[in-house]
């Protein structure tokens, strides 16, 4: 039995996105992310909280902790969606094998074109393959 699965499937149903799932060894301790368009309130992760607390009862999961939260200021972007869906913020993205020597790159994202994430940089636009993308976030403004 997948996890990851059956935690998407509950948050998505209860009208969340699953942003990012955390376990610790044997999965004792799992730390879930969500996010809504409006924000997250505390009554949000409640909600949450109880669901999956009688989804894992049904499906068996054993656990010790569940923590749910917002992804926070810093949030991961994974899926393709995430950098349409945040164009024109500004991210900080590690790839997996390097372009000119460059493994990181920070500036403001553009979105993707033809598949392709479009990132401006100082050194003028980037374009990175989002399969090659190791880790990627948004970089709050203060």
């Amino acid at each position: 039995m997948d996890i990851a699965s059956v935690i998407e499937q509950a948050v998505n149903g209860l009208g969340f996105e699953l942003v990012d799932l955390e376990r610790s060894p044997k999965a004792r301790l799992l730390r879930v992310f969500i996010d809504i368009e409006r924000g997250i309130t505390v009554e949000d992760c409640a909600t949450v909280s109880n669901h999956l607390v009688r989804v894992f009862e049904v499906e068996g999961i054993d656990y010790d902790r569940l923590e749910i939260s917002s992804p926070g200021l810093e949030r991961p972007l994974r899926k393709a969606a995430d950098f349409e869906r945040f164009a024109g913020q500004d991210v900080q993205i590690r790839i997996r094998l390097p372009i000119n020597n460059q493994r990181n790159f920070a500036g403001q994202l553009l979105g993707l074109r033809d598949g392709k994430i479009v990132v401006r940089t100082e050194k003028g636009e980037q374009l990175l393959e989002l399969d090659d993308v190791e880790k990627a976030r948004l970089v709050p403004k203060f």
